[in-house]
C-alpha cells in the first residue's frame, strides 16, 4: 500500500505533469530552429553550453511564477537570483553574473522584488549586469538570464547518467519550512555568504575531480521530478529505493513525511549519478562540505522509465 501511496502520489504531483506537459514544445523548438557549431548542449540541460576555447559559456534562464510574485515578492526576487545560480553550480560550473525582466503594477511590490533581488545577489556573489523592466503591467513577471562559466573538461551534463550508475541524493539538512510555501525549504536566506557558496562550490570539486556522469539540482519537481527529468535527458530509467531517502530532522519535528518530502523544493540539494566505485569518495565530499548524501537508487536500462522500491518490493511508477 506504502509504495502504491508513494507512486500516485509522484505521478500525480503537477510540477512533474506541468514538465510532462512542455515536452511538445521543447521537441518542436528542438526541431524547427537554427543549429550552430558553437553549441555543446543546449535543451534539455540546466545550463546551455557555449564552446569558447578551453572552457564552455554556461547559459541558463528561468521564469517566476506569478502566484509567487504575488504572495511573497521578496522571496519571489531573491529566487530568481538563486533559480540560477544552482543551475550553474548544478553542472560544476560558477555563476559569472545575470540579467532580469521584470514587470509590476504596484510600487511596493516592486520595492519588495529589488529588496530580493538584491539580497540574492550579495548571497551568492553575481552581478546583475542587464534586465528590462516594466512598471506599468497589469500583471507581475519575473524572468531571470544567469551566465557561467566552466571548463570543458570539467562540464557535468544532466544527459549523461550511465546504465549501472548509482543515484546519490545530497542535501543540506540545516533549513527552516520557508514563507513562501509549506513545500520551500529554505537553506539560505538566514546563513551568510560565505556557507551557502561553500555548499555549492562543493559541485566545482566534484566536477575538477571528475566523480559523477550526471547531475541536476533539486527546484520545484522536488527529488522525483528531478529524477525524472535527468534520465529523460539520458535515455535511460530510474530505480529507487525509498527506504534510503533521509528526511531532514527538523523537518520530522515539523509532522513532514516522505509523501510530502519528495514534493519539496529543497534549495541546496542535488541528484547526481555516478560508478560504484566513485560514490564513496564522492560522498565523503559532500560531507566535508555539511551536506547528507547517500545512494538511493540505481540507473537501469528502461528509457524514461521510473520505478521504486523498499528493498524486496517494487511498483513501476511513470514513463517521462
Amino acid at each position: 500500500m506504502f509504495l502504491k501511496k508513494i507512486a500516485e502520489s509522484i505521478k500525480n504531483n503537477h510540477n512533474i505533469i506541468e514538465k510532462r506537459e512542455i515536452n511538445p514544445i521543447v521537441q518542436y523548438i528542438d526541431k524547427n530552429t537554427f543549429k550552430s557549431t558553437k553549441i555543446f548542449t543546449g535543451i534539455g540541460e540546466d545550463a546551455a553550453t557555449i564552446k569558447n576555447n578551453d572552457k564552455y559559456i554556461l547559459l541558463t534562464t528561468d521564469r517566476i511564477r506569478t502566484s509567487f510574485i504575488e504572495n511573497y515578492p521578496w522571496g519571489a526576487g531573491y529566487s530568481s537570483i538563486l533559480v540560477g545560480v544552482d543551475d550553474i553550480y548544478a553542472c560544476g560550473g560558477t555563476p559569472l553574473a545575470a540579467s532580469l525582466i521584470i514587470t509590476v503594477k504596484d510600487q511596493q511590490v516592486c520595492k519588495d522584488i529589488l529588496k530580493g533581488i538584491s539580497e540574492g545577489s550579495k548571497k551568492f556573489e553575481v552581478p546583475i549586469i542587464r534586465g528590462h523592466t516594466n512598471v506599468h503591467g497589469k500583471n507581475y513577471e519575473l524572468s531571470s538570464t544567469m551566465i557561467g562559466e566552466i571548463k570543458k573538461e570539467d562540464y557535468i551534463s544532466a544527459g549523461n547518467a550511465q546504465i549501472g550508475d548509482n543515484i546519490i541524493l545530497a542535501v543540506d539538512f540545516d533549513g527552516k519550512i520557508s514563507k513562501a510555501s509549506n513545500l520551500y525549504y529554505d537553506t539560505t536566506t538566514f546563513k551568510k555568504s560565505e556557507e551557502v557558496l561553500m555548499k555549492r562550490k562543493v559541485m566545482n570539486i566534484i566536477a575538477e575531480k571528475h566523480l559523477a556522469n550526471a547531475s541536476k539540482d533539486i527546484s520545484n519537481g522536488g527529488i522525483f521530478g528531478t529524477i525524472l527529468q535527468l534520465i529523460k535527458y539520458s535515455n535511460v530509467g530510474a530505480d529507487v529505493n525509498l527506504n534510503k531517502i533521509k528526511i531532514p530532522p527538523k523537518l520530522i519535528n515539523e509532522g513532514y513525511n516522505l509523501e510530502t518530502y519528495i514534493k519539496m523544493y529543497l534549495t541546496t540539494a542535488f541528484i547526481l549519478s555516478a560508478a560504484e566505485n566513485d560514490c564513496s569518495n564522492l560522498i565523503e565530499i559532500f560531507k566535508e562540505y555539511k551536506l547528507d548524501a547517500r545512494i538511493i537508487g540505481k540507473i537501469i536500462k528502461e528509457k524514461d522509465f521510473l520505478r521504486i522500491n523498499e528493498g524486496k518490493e517494487s511498483i513501476d511508477v511513470i514513463r517521462f
